[in-house]
């Protein structure tokens, strides 16, 4: 899970939660007063306290005298992304219904899929995974068609919806953290 911070008249900055140590984890936790587990489940639902403690600690690392006191950010400054990891596993996970549930459509798979590209840090990488996996053996097998045309219509709609209002929209290019 990638935490965009982008503060107020400046550029976007990216810290991987993943990437912290255990000890640098447990410092969130006594500071947030939260579990570990509680702070993983509350990231994806942008729990503004799970990713100012863990943003905060992550700047730590290269501006060790900073307090918590002293990080705090806009409520509308701090979102979530899914990384490449996670898009992958989301979607290919979403595509592995067809084996279970041959009734479902991979129209349907790409209608339910329309909101990952803008969830990810890397919405290029996330639009282009689900028309691979679209276009695949399983994918469409008629290359005409209304099912084809929907499906195109889906993926040109989902590619070009970056809006400035969506909590998840994102308009900054991926960068890794530096923090």
């Amino acid at each position: 899970m990638i935490i965009v911070y982008t503060p107020e008249g400046g550029e976007p900055e990216h810290y991987d939660a993943r990437s912290l140590l255990a000890s640098e984890a447990s410092i969130v936790a006594r500071t947030i007063d939260q579990t570990w587990p509680q702070i993983k489940e509350g990231l994806p639902d942008e729990d503004l306290d799970a990713m100012r403690g863990v943003v905060w600690v992550l700047k730590k690392r290269h501006q060790p005298t900073l307090r918590f006191g002293d990080f705090d950010p806009g409520v509308e400054e701090m979102v979530t992304r899914c990384d490449q990891r996670e898009i992958t596993d989301w979607v290919t996970g979403a595509f592995a219904i067809r084996e279970k549930e041959p009734d479902v459509t991979t129209e349907q798979i790409v209608q339910a899929l329309r909101e990952v590209p803008a969830a990810a840090v890397d919405p290029a990488h996330a639009e282009a995974l689900i028309k691979e996996l679209a276009e695949g053996p399983k994918g469409l097998a008629p290359e005409t068609g209304p099912e084809a045309e929907s499906m195109s219509a889906t993926l040109t709609s989902s590619e070009s919806s970056t809006s400035d209002s969506s909590l998840t929209s994102s308009t900054s290019t991926p960068t890794e953290s530096t923090a």
